[in-house]
C-alpha cells in the first residue's frame, strides 16, 4: 500500500508541474542564462509551493483554502504585478552582461528559489487542480490514514523534482546549441510571454466567469469533504 501511495504521489507531482506556464518559461529562461543549478533552483522553490497545496488538500485544511478561496481575487492581482515585473526584468536584461555579473559574483540561488516559489503560491487556483488528482486517485478516504497521506505529499513533491529535473537537464543539453545573440531574443520573448500571462492573470480576476471557477473549486472541496466524512 505504501508503495502504491508513493506511486500516485509521483504520478501527481509530475502532471501537476508538467503544464508550460510562466515558471516553466522562466526555469527555462534561467537556464539557459545562468546555468542548470540556477534553472533547477528555480524548480525546487515551484516544487516547494506545490508542497502546500497538497498538504492543503490532502488532510483538508479548509480553513485555509476558504481563505486562499475568498481572497483569490487579491492574490491573482498581487501574484499578477509579480509577474509584470519579472516579465519586464527579464525581457530589458542582457544575457552577456548577467554572464560577466555571475562570473564576478556568482549567482543568488536564494533570489531564484523566492521568486519561483511566490510565483507558484501566488496562485490559489492550483489547490483546484490538487483537489481533482486527489480525488480521482481516491486519496481521500476515511480509510487513508494521515501517515499514508503523508508518504504520498513527499512523493508529490519528489515527482515535481523530477519533471524540473528533467525539464532542466533537457534544456541544458541543448544550451551549446543556442548562441549568445539567441540568448537575448529568448530573454525578450520570455518576458513578454511572462507579462502576457500576468496581464491573463490580472484580468481573469475581475471577469464574471471567476464564478465558475469558485463553482467548481467548492464542488471539489464539497467532494473532498463528504469523503473524508
Amino acid at each position: 500500500m505504501d508503495l502504491l501511495f508513493v506511486i500516485k504521489g509521483l504520478l501527481i507531482g509530475i502532471s501537476v508541474s508538467a503544464p508550460l506556464g510562466p515558471i516553466g518559461v522562466l526555469c527555462i529562461q534561467r537556464t539557459l542564462n545562468k546555468g542548470f543549478k540556477s534553472g533547477f533552483v528555480s524548480g525546487s522553490g515551484a516544487a516547494s509551493a506545490d508542497i502546500i497545496y497538497a498538504i492543503i488538500a490532502g488532510f483538508s485544511i479548509t480553513f485555509i483554502s476558504d481563505f486562499l478561496i475568498e481572497n483569490q481575487t487579491y492574490i491573482r492581482i498581487i501574484g499578477g504585478a509579480f509577474l509584470i515585473l519579472v516579465g519586464i526584468r527579464i525581457s530589458i536584461s542582457n544575457p552577456a552582461k548577467q554572464i560577466r555579473k555571475l562570473r564576478v559574483k556568482g549567482n543568488n540561488y536564494y533570489k531564484d528559489y523566492i521568486t519561483s516559489f511566490l510565483i507558484t503560491v501566488s496562485n490559489p487556483i492550483t489547490i483546484l487542480a490538487f483537489g481533482a488528482f486527489f480525488t480521482a486517485f481516491n486519496m481521500i478516504d476515511k480509510a487513508v490514514s494521515n501517515f499514508h497521506i503523508f508518504i504520498m505529499i513527499i512523493a508529490v513533491f519528489t515527482g515535481s523534482l523530477i519533471w524540473w529535473l528533467s525539464l532542466i537537464g533537457l534544456v541544458t543539453i541543448f544550451k551549446k546549441r543556442i548562441r549568445l545573440r539567441n540568448l537575448l531574443w529568448i530573454n525578450r520573448i520570455t518576458g513578454i510571454l511572462i507579462v502576457l500571462f500576468a496581464l491573463f492573470v490580472i484580468i481573469s480576476a475581475f471577469l464574471p466567469q471567476d464564478s465558475v471557477i469558485q463553482q467548481d473549486i467548492n464542488k471539489e472541496l464539497s467532494v473532498t469533504n463528504s469523503l473524508e466524512r
